[in-house]
Parts: C-alpha cells; sequence; structure tokens
C-alpha cells in the first residue's frame, strides 16, 4: 500500500527513473559487455602475437647464428683442406719421410725402419690415407720426448698405435709407430 501511494504520487519522477535504469541495463548487454570481451580478446591476441614475435626473433637469431657457424665451419674446413692437408701423395709420403726421422735425430732416437702403403678403405673418398709403420730405438725419455713432437709438429700426422718393447735389458727399447697422414686426392682420385 505504501508502494502504491509512493508510486501514484510521483509517477512522473519513478517512471523516467525506471526507463533510464531499463536503459542503463540494455546499454550495458547489447554495447558494453560485448565491448570488454571484445576488449579482452584483443588483449589476449595481442599478448599472444608478442609472445609470437618474440619467439619468432629467437628463431630468426638462431637461424642466423646456425649460418654464420655454418660459414666460418666452412671456412675452417677450406683452410684445413688448402693449407692443412698436404696436397697429394707425394707430398704426404715427403712430409712422413723427411720430418720423421729429423725429429728422430734431434731427440736422439735413432731411426731403425719405416714401411708405408695406402688405406684402400679410402677410395671414392675426397682423401686418402697414407699408413706409415716405423720403428726407433732410444732410452725411455727420447722416445717420450720424439712422440711428444711428433704429436705437436704442425705437419699433419696421427699417431695410430704405439707399441713398445725391450727384448734384452742391455740393449735400448724399440719403439714401434703406427701413424698415418691424409692428403687430398684429385678427381681422378689419385
Amino acid at each position: 500500500m505504501l508502494w502504491k501511494r509512493i508510486l501514484g504520487e510521483k509517477r512522473a519522477l519513478i517512471i523516467p527513473l525506471a526507463l533510464g535504469v531499463v536503459a542503463n541495463v540494455a546499454a550495458y548487454v547489447i554495447v558494453v559487455r560485448p565491448l570488454g570481451i571484445k576488449s579482452a580478446g584483443a588483449a589476449d591476441r595481442a599478448a599472444a602475437a608478442a609472445k609470437a614475435l618474440r619467439a619468432a626473433d629467437g628463431e630468426e637469431a638462431a637461424a642466423r647464428a646456425l649460418m654464420a657457424g655454418k660459414a666460418q665451419a666452412d671456412q675452417e674446413l677450406s683452410t684445413f683442406y688448402d693449407k692443412v692437408l698436404p696436397a697429394d701423395q707425394s707430398s704426404a709420403r715427403r712430409l712422413t719421410y723427411a720430418m720423421v726421422p729429423e725429429l728422430a735425430r734431434k731427440t736422439n732416437v735413432k731411426f731403425v725402419e719405416r714401411h708405408s702403403e695406402l688405406d684402400p678403405s679410402m677410395r671414392g673418398s675426397r682423401l686418402g690415407r697414407l699408413k706409415t709403420r716405423a720403428s726407433f730405438q732410444g732410452e725411455y725419455e727420447s722416445l717420450r720426448q720424439f712422440i711428444y713432437q711428433l704429436e705437436g709438429a704442425p705437419e699433419f700426422v696421427i699417431i695410430d698405435d704405439v707399441t713398445l718393447a725391450q727384448t734384452d735389458p742391455a740393449k735400448p727399447l724399440l719403439l714401434t709407430l703406427d701413424f698415418s697422414t691424409y692428403f687430398r686426392l684429385g678427381a681422378n682420385g689419385r
């Protein structure tokens, strides 16, 4: 009853207020809420796009680093082939035939004998391998120094096997070294 009396006396004020409330609710439901949802979706999409951009930048940086690393590796490999490896079989043979006995002499080791052969398993490769077995005699410290000098020599020689023997305690130690050097093969495989 009180509500009827208030509604009757203040109808001119209550109806516009009620219409305003209904209009505000309708505007919120029709305009504001969808824009809020759309705005939140846009913010989420923007955050996802920023994250994807950072990931893409990281992948690009990794790809550039890989390309730079590959270029450097190609350059170092080219330098190795052109400047470190002997140019051909005769250069590889000269390298081992001259350098090894000279190094033995410098380290007070006696050069005894040598046998070299080409590695047949390298056929079809860009490289050839000259395998050498050489024997030396000397005191333990001299032999040790010789091996150290051979491993540190600028010439590309790889020690494959080391055998140290002494048949008679009165005689010097016998060192047998198997070592290899690689060389570039020409277009005809030689």
